[in-house]
């Protein structure tokens, strides 16, 4: 994997897909990341002729843990149709998330038998992290650290700003778990007071994440697939460009 991918989560609210597409491989992407609601909408086959037609591939994407529970074959159509390679779990719902050590333990024995047909078919499966995974339980465990432990072939797809945003050290994570990581999501985060109208998200380079020495981090840790994301920017075609800028500064 060269170059840069870019989360396509980050331009849901820019339609049509076709012109972000377009506009992302005008910009010098030569990759992106799909998600669960737009793998679902599209049809596989039609969407790899377009991915094709406009110079991009998508090699990793977020598929919904439902899908994934329910219709483990239509996910391994899917990517395979597209040429996905990774998939990762994406998010749980507050209502959904384990409140122990215990649960969490059960949810990453869940996760790794719902994720064996996607494994036997030759795909990667990983986890991608919110805050919420870095918070301390009341026994003073940390959740990413039990599913990493329970789960012994779990990817990470490492969010790094979420990691900032729960006060963890994200140089200690990568040290720590180099060889799981095999994705990272660059995003960040807006000093304190800006960027409200985008939820307190920066560009890239434009926050308060000190990216080129994380991104040293991860590169020497031997991850490779670096994704753009921004959870709700208000000019999806600044923030591709300006991070893109960024991240080839590193």
């Amino acid at each position: 994997m060269t170059g840069f991918s870019y989360q396509l989560y980050s331009s849901r609210n820019f339609p049509p897909l076709e012109d972000t597409l377009e506009m992302l491989s005008k910009l010098g992407y030569n990759n992106v990341e799909g998600f669960g609601a737009l793998l679902e909408d599209v049809n596989p086959r039609e969407f790899r002729t377009l991915l094709d037609k406009i110079n991009l591939t998508m090699t990793s994407s977020h598929v919904g843990l439902d899908l994934i529970e329910s219709d483990p074959q239509r996910v391994i159509d899917i990517t395979k149709a597209i040429g996905i390679e990774k998939v990762y779990g994406p998010y749980l719902l507050e209502e959904d998330r384990p409140k122990n050590t215990e649960d969490w333990i059960d949810f990453a024995k869940k996760l790794k038998g719902l994720s064996q047909p996607l494994i036997d078919a030759g795909l990667g499966f990983g986890w991608h992290n919110h805050d919420f995974e870095f918070l301390r339980l009341e026994d003073g465990q940390i959740p990413i650290e039990v599913m990493l432990s329970e789960f012994t072939n779990l990817e990470i797809e490492f969010d790094v700003a979420w990691c900032v945003k729960a006060g963890r050290d994200p140089i200690e994570f990568i040290k720590k778990h180099n060889a799981r990581i095999t994705a990272a999501h660059i995003k960040d985060i807006a000093a304190a007071g800006e960027c409200a109208d985008e939820d307190g998200w920066a560009d890239v380079g434009y926050g308060i994440v000190d990216w080129p020495t994380i991104y040293d981090a991860l590169k020497a840790s031997g991850t490779k697939l670096f994704i753009m994301e921004h959870d709700n920017p208000n000019d999806h075609n600044r923030f591709a460009s300006r991070s893109l800028a960024s991240a080839k500064s590193f």
